[in-house]
């Protein structure tokens, strides 16, 4: 992701300052990107971001750099884009702490597509209060976590518009009790190949249904989501903000 965001960076006309990582220390970050040399050599450390003169800082990491990077991005001044997943209660706490002071937004799908549908599941569900709703996620074999965090913040959003009264089924399998009700989500993730990201919302009414999809063919669409939130948060004010407060452009 690190290179994906550099390679699109550049060709938005954005600089790059700093680049971490945890491997090809000393590496050229736009030969590692397949743009040729740009001056900008990774480094180990996240103290390097103190001296980098950033306005925003584009964090694809890991839970334990995230929990580090918070309180040097504030006390630097640099806003801070996460796409990191699967962040504790430690590191969405310093991220948190660190909004007292510069503008913070984590999410861990950087899609905006991802979040549009997320939009249209709300509305549908609300309006389609008696359908049933069941959610399949489609990844590549290597994936570690089932089911995505993707697929379980569209459950969550099903069950807000349900007044928090439905409940999450994680797969299913023997001998079932038929479904009486919509107070159940059904939940399934499917692993194989090499595919980037699957998700559809499966709306199941008497007599007919709709299926709410995105696919993600390629990680470029996760740099290009962070990159338009980088752009988009350098003008705010200190605070947390989510992907929703930029698709609505306030």
């Amino acid at each position: 992701m690190g290179r994906e965001v550099v390679k699109l960076a550049r060709a938005q006309g954005l600089e790059v300052a700093c680049a971490v990582a945890a491997t090809d220390i000393g590496r050229d970050v736009g030969e590692l990107a397949g743009i040729g040399p740009i001056g900008t050599s990774v480094v180990d450390g996240l103290g390097a971001v103190a001296h980098a003169h950033a306005d925003v800082v584009v964090d694809f990491s890991a839970p334990g750099a995230t929990l580090a990077l918070a309180p040097i991005a504030a006390a630097a001044g640099s806003a801070v884009v996460s796409g990191t997943t699967s962040l504790g209660e430690d590191a969405r706490g310093a991220l948190e702490l660190a909004s007292k002071r510069v503008a913070i937004l984590w999410e861990p799908n950087m899609s905006i597509g991802v979040h549009v549908l997320d939009q249209l599941v709300s509305q549908a569900v609300s309006a389609l209060d008696d359908w049933d709703v069941e959610i399949s996620e489609t990844h590549h074999r290597g994936k570690v976590d089932a089911p995505s965090g993707t697929a379980l913040r569209l459950a969550e959003s099903v069950q807000r518009a349900r007044a928090a009264t439905a409940s999450i089924v994680l797969g299913r399998h023997g001998k079932t009790a038929p479904r009486h009700s919509t107070g159940e989500i059904g939940l399934v993730a499917l692993r194989g190949g090499d595919v980037v990201g699957d998700h559809t919302v499966h709306l199941l009414g008497g007599g007919e249904r709709i299926e709410l999809t995105h696919r993600a063919t390629n990680r470029d669409v996760f740099a290009h989501g962070a990159l338009r939130v980088a752009k988009w948060i350098v003008s705010r004010s200190a605070g947390l903000y989510k992907m929703k407060d930029v698709l609505a452009g306030t």
